[in-house]
């Protein structure tokens, strides 16, 4: 439940809502990870109901977008520029922060949703009296808030999983409405052939050496991993040492095509050492009925459910690997696994139209005709 009252019938509007989202991270296609891609599908579905919906995003200088915007920036004075390549317009500033207040103005919006990077300074930035303001909280790391929820009095918030929720109602005393990360099925259903073992995004708090550790224990299985978050000099140096120590590993360039990656999927590592917040990639690989072997922490255990197997993040390599050993070779428990994860992915609180209706009625809006199928 939200901590504030219902509002009354009258007040939940019937006309189209002007929903902007907004974060200091970069955005598509400057950044690819699951806060971007969650949002991305919930702007598509939410223009299909007919709601105009903007976002607001840092910017990098990388790219031919990072030079178009450098330039646009030194020819104007806004301290933001705006693109429509998406299908939406996008606004990209240096400081998101800095430049909230104006974007909210020009895009006239009704209600301001932020999340995952800096998302106390945005809503402290702008009249929340004026424009209802949300904290969609999609991760437990509090130096990403960048400041304290009670600096910001008026806020709702929605939480991406309900350890999400109740972490933020232990330390932070507040409630929030969970809605799962928007999970549009046809992108990602496949018929996998079942040729490897996939780790998505290689990166230390993903649990990178781990996974090395598990392909270097078991040399007779492939391993795939994909490209996710950018890394550091000394992190990419880490990584192609121990991708020249394991040969049994392969590494692919991140992709916005995920069917092409859970094409070849027997199974889906997630073996985090953070607290994910809730795992976007077990949602993602589940739809296809791919069984996930991840750590038992923060939302992964939410996320995997029935369909996978769970494993102490600190527990021995060779426990890993007798538990992938398992899970591969024993096809009777692999299928049932599989079914189970099948099941798991068509659970309604991850079905997109109950998703929807869900966030429209919490930022106070009510479903209005859908513009297509």
């Amino acid at each position: 439940m939200m901590n504030f009252a219902p509002l009354p019938a009258k007040s939940i509007t019937e006309r189209p809502l002007r929903i902007l989202f907004g974060s200091a991270h970069p955005y598509l296609p400057q950044m690819i990870g699951g806060a971007q891609t969650s949002t991305h599908q919930l702007v598509e579905r939410l223009r299909e109901r007919g709601h105009q919906v903007a976002v607001l995003a840092g910017l990098t200088g990388e790219g031919w977008l990072g030079v178009q915007g450098r330039i646009r920036l030194k020819l104007g004075r806004k301290g933001y520029v705006c693109d429509t390549g998406l299908g939406y317009p996008v606004f990209r500033a240096w400081f998101a922060e800095r430049a909230v207040a104006d974007v909210v103005a020009r895009f006239r919006a009704d209600v301001a949703v932020f999340q995952s990077r800096l998302p106390v300074q945005l809503a402290a930035a702008i009249d929340r009296r004026k424009v209802r303001t949300f904290l969609y909280l999609r991760n437990v790391e509090t130096k990403d808030l960048g400041g304290a929820l009670a600096d910001i009095p008026g806020t709702r918030y929605i939480a991406n999983s309900h350890f999400t929720a109740r972490r933020f109602s232990e330390t932070d005393g507040i409630e929030s409405e969970v809605i799962y990360p928007l999970i549009a099925a046809d992108r990602y259903a496949v018929t996998p052939t079942r040729k490897s073992v996939t780790f998505i995004n290689p990166h230390p708090d993903k649990g990178a050496d781990l996974a090395f550790d598990l392909a270097r224990a078991c040399p007779e299985l492939p391993f795939t991993f994909v490209r996710g978050w950018g890394l550091s000099d000394a992190e990419e140096a880490h990584l192609q040492r121990r991708l020249a120590e394991t040969p049994n590993v392969t590494l692919l360039p991140s992709t916005d095509d995920m069917r092409s990656v859970y094409g070849d999927a027997r199974i889906v590592l997630a073996p985090s050492q953070w607290e994910e917040a809730f795992g976007r990639v077990v949602a993602e690989a589940q739809v296809s009925g791919i069984p996930v072997l991840a750590s038992d922490i923060g939302g992964l255990p939410e996320a995997v459910g029935p369909g996978g197997v769970l494993l102490p993040p600190d527990a021995p390599v060779s426990e890993w690997a007798d538990a992938l050993r398992g899970l591969w070779n024993d096809e009777v428990a692999y299928e049932a696994t599989a079914r189970a994860a099948l099941t798991h992915a068509s659970r309604p609180d991850l079905m997109p139209d109950y998703q929807i209706d869900r966030l429209l009625r919490t930022l106070g809006g009510a479903p209005v005709a859908r513009a297509g199928p």
